[in-house]
């Protein structure tokens, strides 16, 4: 078994900004050489987070309403009053999908559904450059 971490950058705009990343990921696989595993893909930070979703203008949409719905932007947060930052929601928002998504592959090849996409979410009320780290363990 060979373990092999690569990474790469992606610049966001925030305010729940999703980028899809399966491209990236899939080179990082293809660079890797390995033929049958898994492979984690992981955010540092705390106001992003990975998950997977089809990619497609009405979930572009749906995903921040959903999250807007579900913590929203404008509410009173403990951390806001502790930092100042403004970004408590985000840290929620990131702490719901998590900063890590982990998928197999076989032959090569990401095993995802037909219409599935590994995407970032970056919720920070800022324009960042994210850093994701891609971690193969496989043969």
């Amino acid at each position: 078994m060979a373990v092999i971490t690569k990474s790469f950058s992606v610049k966001t705009k925030g305010d729940t900004d999703i980028k899809n990343i399966t491209p990236q990921v899939g080179d990082a696989l293809k660079e890797a050489g390995l033929s049958n595993g898994i492979l984690t893909v992981f955010v540092p930070g705390s106001t992003a987070g990975i998950t997977t979703t089809e990619y497609e203008p009405g979930l572009l949409k749906d995903l921040p309403a959903l999250f807007e719905r579900l913590i929203p932007k404008g509410d009173d947060y403990h951390h806001n009053l502790t930092w100042g930052d403004g970004n408590g929601y985000a840290h929620l928002r990131a702490a719901l999908i998590k900063s890590f998504f982990t998928v197999p592959f076989v032959k090569g090849e990401l095993i995802l559904g037909t219409w599935q996409q590994i995407i970032l979410i970056d919720f920070d009320n800022r324009r960042r450059q994210r850093e994701i780290v891609v971690q193969i363990i496989g043969e």
